[in-house]
């Protein structure tokens, strides 16, 4: 291709660089463009829509960040493959505090709970700020509706919709300020009277919080396709906490087989729940996402959990469930007067940035971040393939290293602390302990390319002496 006609509005208040990438991005949508199609060079679209270099390669740059484009050394510019890109039409108008631990230094960490905060939309999450409080708007700094508003709810419920497959009104939806109040919140509508099964290994946040809000807890095994719902039958619970999208920590996606046996289960017993936690749904790096749980349920048996926390920030603080009916009915008669503990400006700063399109544009470009370590990670990783395999490596922003030479998890974490790198061993996340072999968690969000490969060459060197 040597051109692309395109209708640059020079009044708009639009910059140029954004009406180029708008187009071509729109063109690629459409299947215009299609994938492989070589793009004009920057020095020949610039002279052919008139227009300065630097105006064609800062729209270019934002195509690449975003994974509609692929450059090539020396060949130039071509049409990635979108399958996997996050497409949301705008939304329709509206009709956990950790145990303190010591800190100890180290050179390099691989947290699983990281988030890329030099990523963060700084300039969008301003302006949008500065919109929404330009003006003097009273109605802002009073107390807002329990739920949360409703504006805000139908956002989240759109983009659920359509990038997770969950079936919902924007009335079944509830706000809250981190996961933790979530859960608090849901433990008033349940009441006290449960037992809840977790998958084991779990995400321990969850666990603890229930456990302290006085529950009976009871942990349940996983297979390779997730929760064992035969061994769940025999525990005599009536609740069962699960992450079917990514299961926590061990990344295995529950296929639609067990899903459906899992919902049997609900519906076998009245008064039975699941409790699906799809917590970083976002991120995604082979095949298309799975849809969530929460579709597949025609009987209002599954409440749906989700957070901002991975995918913007952690410190948003904005989470939210999805309740079946029977237990939205239960909330409004009894509990509507619990207020919201997220501010209307919070929510309304959110709201419009999934409407306006930039969450989008910032899910499509951390993921291709988080593409790109993850890719550097498991290059790093090669030569220790020898002692041990990879695991739980399409999805999330963490990777399973499993020992197969009888090395303890023990031994590996203090010989990376002895090289300055800190690493997660599995039994951390297991409620009851087992003996089997050694699995590390390595979390790559929020260290850059070179931190990595740096760090994995220490590991390398450390366990390939061992």
């Amino acid at each position: 291709m040597n051109e692309l006609t395109i209708d640059l509005k020079a009044h708009s208040k639009v910059p140029l660089y954004e009406q180029i990438y708008e187009h071509i991005k729109t063109e690629i949508r459409r299947g215009k463009l299609s994938y492989g199609e070589k793009l004009p060079s920057t020095r020949a679209l610039s002279r052919h829509l008139e227009v300065s270099r630097s105006t064609i390669e800062l729209a270019y740059e934002q195509l690449l960040s975003e994974g509609y484009l692929e450059s090539e050394p020396c060949r130039g510019y071509f049409v990635a493959q979108i399958e996997e890109l996050y497409q949301l039409s705008a939304a329709k108008p509206a009709v956990v505090e950790e145990k303190q631990e010591k800190q100890e230094k180290y050179r390099f960490d691989f947290t699983p709970n990281g988030v890329d905060l030099k990523s963060f939309p700084y300039n969008v999450w301003r302006k949008l700020s500065k919109d929404i409080l330009i003006d003097d708007r009273t109605e802002l700094f009073r107390s807002g509706d329990s739920q949360g508003e409703y504006g805000f709810r139908n956002a989240i419920c759109n983009y659920l919709y359509q990038a997770r497959g969950v079936h919902c009104t924007p009335e079944q939806i509830l706000i809250g300020a981190g996961s933790d109040y979530i859960l608090m919140l849901l433990s008033i509508i349940l009441g006290k009277n449960h037992r809840i099964a977790f998958e084991d290994p779990t995400y321990k946040q969850a666990y603890h919080v229930l456990s302290g809000l006085g529950y009976e807890t009871v942990p349940v095994p996983v297979d390779k396709n997730g929760l064992r719902v035969d061994a769940l039958k025999m525990e005599n619970a009536d609740i069962a906490y699960v992450t079917p999208s990514h299961q926590y920590p061990t990344g295995i996606v529950m296929p639609l087989k067990r899903r459906l046996e899992l919902l049997r289960w609900a519906n076998e017993k009245e008064g039975r729940f699941i409790i699906e936690d799809d917590y970083d749904s976002e991120f995604r790096y082979k095949g298309k996402p799975i849809p969530a749980l929460q579709g597949y349920d025609s009987d209002e048996k599954v409440i749906y959990l989700g957070t901002f926390s991975k995918s913007i920030a952690p410190a948003i603080r904005l989470s939210y469930m999805v309740l079946p009916v029977p237990l939205l009915k239960k909330y409004r008669e009894n509990y509507r007067f619990i207020n919201s503990t997220v501010s209307k400006v919070d929510q309304l700063i959110v709201q419009k940035f999934i409407e306006e399109g930039y969450y989008e544009r910032h899910l499509n470009k951390t993921r291709a971040l988080y593409k790109n370590r993850h890719d550097v990670l498991i290059e790093a990783l090669k030569p220790l393939l020898g002692r041990c395999r990879i695991s739980g490596e399409h999805a999330g922003v963490h990777l399973l290293l499993n020992f197969k030479d009888g090395t303890s998890e023990e031994f590996l974490i203090r010989k990376a602390k002895e090289a300055g790198v800190r690493v997660y061993g599995m039994s951390q996340y297991r409620i009851e302990t087992t003996e089997e072999p050694a699995t590390i968690l390595l979390g790559y969000a929020n260290m850059s390319e070179e931190d990595i490969k740096e760090a994995v060459n220490l590991l390398n060197q450390c366990w390939t002496e061992l």
